[in-house]
C-alpha cells in the first residue's frame, strides 16, 4: 500500500523541487507512519537539523534516542505520550 498525501501533487512536487521534495517526504513518513517502508538512519540523521522541528515532538525525542542514543527526561515528552487511548 502506497501513502497517499491528498493536498498535495507529489509527481510535479517532486518533479520541480526534488530536495524539498525528498525532506517533506521523510517528514511525512516519520509524523504518519511507514506504511511498510524502512526509513534510512543516514538519511535522517543528515537532514536532521531541516526535518525535526516538522517532526511531532514525542517522535523526535524517540528517534534521538534510537539514532543518537540520547536518553530522554521526563520533561522531553508531552503530559499525555504514556497513557493509553
Amino acid at each position: 500500500m502506497h501513502m497517499i498525501n491528498w493536498s498535495t501533487d507529489e509527481k510535479q512536487f517532486k518533479k520541480q523541487h526534488p530536495r524539498e521534495y525528498g525532506l517533506w517526504r521523510l517528514t511525512q513518513l516519520i509524523n504518519y507512519g511507514l506504511d511498510g517502508e524502512k526509513l534510512s538512519g543516514k538519511m535522517v540523521k543528515r537532514n536532521w537539523g531541516i526535518i525535526k522541528e516538522n517532526i511531532d515532538p514525542d517522535r523526535a525525542t524517540y528517534l534521538e534516542f534510537l539514532l543518537w542514543n540520547k536518553k530522554p527526561t521526563s520533561l522531553s515528552f508531552k503530559s499525555d505520550y504514556w497513557k493509553l487511548s
